[in-house]
């Protein structure tokens, strides 16, 4: 009769030790999968990718777009967000180009695809097209402008922003 707690007490901390492993297993895979939706890459300058679809609309512009946190040069950020479709978005690539070659390595230029991405459209509240936005360097929207604007005025509200 003593020999019977023994062999029970062995049957079931033999199950619990396999219950801890596999929680430890299914943990171990779900924290490795999130932590590995940012990527980074050291070097002379970061890289830093994001999975898109893993972030909401206010992380993915939190994260791109702080420049504090993400370690890179910009100072502003120039968001364009049209439609390859439309006529005034059209006019706009021109002034997407001016600003690119103009303010390189100062201001960060990004078209977004109204029609492809609507997550950005509904988190920044699009309505017409195009719309131009610029963030500062802390990823924290400074100015909008709804309909064309040429580059001459925008190249204002970049200096009064902070790339000069």
């Amino acid at each position: 009769m003593p020999e019977e707690p023994k062999k029970i007490f062995i049957g079931r901390f033999t199950a619990f030790a396999a219950v801890v492993v596999l929680i430890s297993v299914v943990a171990s895979f779900y924290i490795s999968k999130s932590t590995n939706q940012f990527e980074e890459k050291k070097g002379a300058s970061s890289i830093i990718r994001i999975n898109p679809d893993s972030l909401s609309a206010s992380d993915s512009i939190a994260f791109a777009f702080n420049y504090n946190l993400n370690h890179q040069s910009y100072q502003l950020t120039f968001l364009e967000l049209g439609s390859t479709g439309c006529v005034e978005c059209k006019k706009m690539e021109k002034v997407m180009g001016e600003v690119r070659e103009k303010y390189k390595g100062k201001v960060n230029v990004v078209f977004y695809n109204v029609r492809n991405n609507k997550k950005m459209t509904k988190y920044f509240g699009i309505n017409l097209i195009p719309v131009q936005i610029l963030l500062d360097k802390n990823g924290k929207e400074c100015f909008r402008h709804t309909g064309y604007y040429s580059f001459d005025e925008l190249s204002v509200k970049i200096k009064k922003y902070g790339a000069l």
